[in-house]
């Protein structure tokens, strides 16, 4: 368990963590020159028996100490010490009282969440036992409006001894309850302190935020604004023991292979690989301070902490908050932030927000949403799912988020979000949530991956109503007809299970209804083998229908009619009325369309493929305008700047594939 002391500067943090543990947490010159903290220290203490003694699974068996700074200046470094912590020890001088730090720290911890502790009233030697009870009177008063209320008071004297066996006591039987965290989440550490040792490399130290590493993993470290390298876990100390792993809540020390410590910087990431994913903006349910001097407004400027960092945030109000003209001091709402650069977020963390100059705590909460959307955030459907995302259980939460998902959520950034690395989101998400499971990168509640299926299925059905005589639809085409925002993988896979379950066919590129079919007897297919061996003798520049309906003496109307029919299979395909080309051809000029687009950056000038094909410039136009209209590529600029780039499927997706026409029995 970790402990973590807060209070007023002067009011005896360090020397109650000496008086418990022995440990002088001061290691600064500086410090002890000046006698109050500046950086962060740390001290252990065992559960049972000896610290220094013991197997190495005693390391789950510690009382961890983190000792922060009580001057105002050092308020960020009070906030980097506390986001790890797991019980609050608040420390008041009996002489003194209440004073302003003690406001603020106390704050600080409400703001992050930490609802158990207990308080020490420190040198009760020096006062008389009237001013210590009118002092806890005044205790009692600061924590009742706060998550630390009801929390006991130890009044002693680390000078004398007095009260700190009871608080040890107090604190051994706390940690002998605590939990051990469950290795349900991806490992996250923020890089406090880094340094090499002689015999050992590089190391760095950091609270475990949360999941499990262990020696001879391979982890990432990172941070926000690009760095990755990575790393491999050599050795762990975990709360000043030699470890094999080391779980949520443990001081770490990690020796690191891969890595030379003057590349590493404070509030650096040691994390699972896919929890690098940085964000600059957060949907965040946020609390103001009852004190906070002002509303803020809209557009609001301030620090954000998070974690081992800060930025400069812009707040966005999201909910009635905007109507009422700001958010006011003790209320809430729905705001984004909006930051000045990245951090790396996962639903749950507590943020802390201070005014611009970062003076004064103006409140905090919790992240909601790390990838929220720039726009329409404010639409009722995207403040509903944030509700969704309030809801304290995390299975319900998952299954409402994917619920309210009719395209589904991408994986990587689900498990990114919600710290669910290498699968653990199906443990949250099982088929009793109505999941679908992973397809193309992403999950799908039943309802939404149905109603998706029902969309292809009217949406052929029309087009096969108004156009009767074509194919069917190309899937890029088709997946702009139904779902543009879904991506290409995720809807390839939707027609495939389609395909699979016989409800949709294809016929070379085309997806059909399997009712949409054509069939030919045998003289329409001695027909159509005539006219498709004139169409492949054509090459690049095949004979048009009136010409063709000449050279075989069969009427123009059929020679149209049989053409469309054999389109529908694949065998050909219709460029602009009049003009098909043989799927050989097409072949070809796929392959045409892709040697240009590779020695031109992704470019296609009519002009340039003009002179592969040997035609004039108006048939070029003709056939890259055919393979935009089908999905194979778009077409981008104007005038002199005109030409195409690559899109999608092509046309003609391999042999495999290919549609043949069914011959009816003589």
């Amino acid at each position: 368990m970790l402990i973590g002391t807060a209070g007023h500067i002067d009011h005896g943090k360090t020397t109650l963590i000496r008086a418990l543990t022995g440990v002088d947490t001061t290691h600064l010159p500086e410090e002890k020159a000046r006698g109050i903290t500046i950086e962060l220290g740390y001290a252990f203490a065992a559960i049972d028996g000896d610290v220094t003694r013991g197997d190495p699974a005693a390391a789950a068996r510690t009382l961890g100490f983190i000792d922060v700074p009580g001057h105002e200046r050092f308020v960020p470094t009070m906030l980097m010490g506390a986001a790890g912590i797991d019980y609050a020890l608040l420390v008041v001088a009996a002489d003194d009282g209440v004073m302003p730090q003690t406001r603020e720290h106390l704050a600080i911890l409400h703001l992050l969440g930490i609802a158990r502790g207990a308080v020490a009233l420190t040198k009760c030697d020096r006062v008389e036992p009237a001013r210590i009870a009118e002092v806890q009177a005044d205790i009692a008063e600061l924590l009742a409006s706060t998550a630390l209320a009801g929390s006991p008071v130890f009044p002693i004297s680390a000078i004398t001894g007095d009260g700190i066996d009871a608080l040890r006591a107090h604190l051994l039987a706390i940690a002998r309850d605590e939990d051990a965290c469950p290795p349900d989440a991806g490992f996250r550490l923020v890089a406090d302190r880094r340094f090499a040792l002689a015999g050992a490399g590089t190391i760095v130290t950091g609270t475990v935020r949360s999941g499990v590493v262990g020696v001879g993993d391979t982890l990432l470290l990172a941070r926000p604004e690009g760095f990755r390298r990575e790393v491999r876990v050599r050795g762990l100390r975990a709360n000043n023991r030699k470890a094999d792993t080391a779980g949520a809540g443990s001081r770490c020390a990690v020796n690191l292979g891969g890595i030379d410590f003057g590349e590493i910087e404070r509030g650096d990431w040691l994390l699972h690989p896919a929890l690098a994913r940085p964000t600059d903006r957060l949907d965040l349910r946020l609390e103001l301070l009852a004190d906070a001097p002002r509303k803020l407004g809209q557009w609001a400027s301030v620090t954000l902490h998070h974690a081992g960092g800060h930025a400069m945030a812009r707040l966005v109000l999201l909910d009635d908050a905007l109507e009422a003209g700001g958010l006011a001091p003790g209320a809430s709402a729905l705001v984004q932030a909006v930051l000045d650069r990245p951090v790396f977020a996962c639903c749950g963390d507590r943020i802390v927000i201070r005014d611009a100059a970062g003076r004064e705590t103006l409140g905090g909460g919790r992240v909601l949403d790390p990838f929220p959307p720039s726009r329409h955030r404010r639409r009722p459907d995207r403040l509903a799912l944030l509700a969704v995302l309030e809801r304290p259980d995390p299975a319900e939460r998952l299954a409402g988020l994917v619920a309210s998902a009719p395209l589904g959520l991408e994986l990587d950034e689900l498990a990114a979000a919600h710290n669910l690395p290498e699968g653990r989101w199906q443990v949250l998400l099982p088929q009793a949530h109505h999941l679908q499971g992973k397809t193309g990168g992403r999950v799908f509640s039943a309802a939404a991956w149905a109603a998706l299926g029902e969309a292809v299925l009217a949406r052929l059905a029309a087009h096969h109503e108004a156009f009767a005589d074509e194919p069917g639809v190309e899937r890029e085409r088709l997946r702009r007809m139904c779902a543009p925002r879904l991506p290409a993988p995720a809807f390839l896979a939707r027609l495939e299970a389609l395909l699979a379950e016989g409800r949709i066919a294809r016929a070379g590129s085309a997806w059909h209804l399997p009712s949409h079919t054509v069939e030919l007897d045998r003289a329409d297919r001695r027909r159509a083998d005539a006219l498709l061996a004139r169409l492949a003798e054509g090459a690049y520049d095949p004979p048009w229908v009136r010409d063709l309906a000449e050279a075989c003496e069969i009427p123009e109307a059929e020679v149209r009619s049989l053409l469309r029919r054999v389109a529908m299979c694949g065998e050909v395909f219709q460029v602009v009325r009049d003009l098909f080309y043989p799927r050989a051809t097409v072949a070809r000029l796929v392959g045409i369309v892709a040697e240009l687009a590779e020695r031109n950056e992704g470019r296609v000038r009519a002009a340039d493929f003009r002179d592969l094909i040997g035609g004039g410039r108006k048939r070029s136009i003709q056939i890259l305008e055919f393979f935009d209209r089908v999905g194979f590529t778009r077409r981008i600029g104007a005038g002199h700047g005109l030409a195409h780039t690559l899109r999608g499927e092509a046309p003609v997706s391999g042999e495999n594939q290919e549609g043949r026409v069914t011959i009816a029995p003589p």
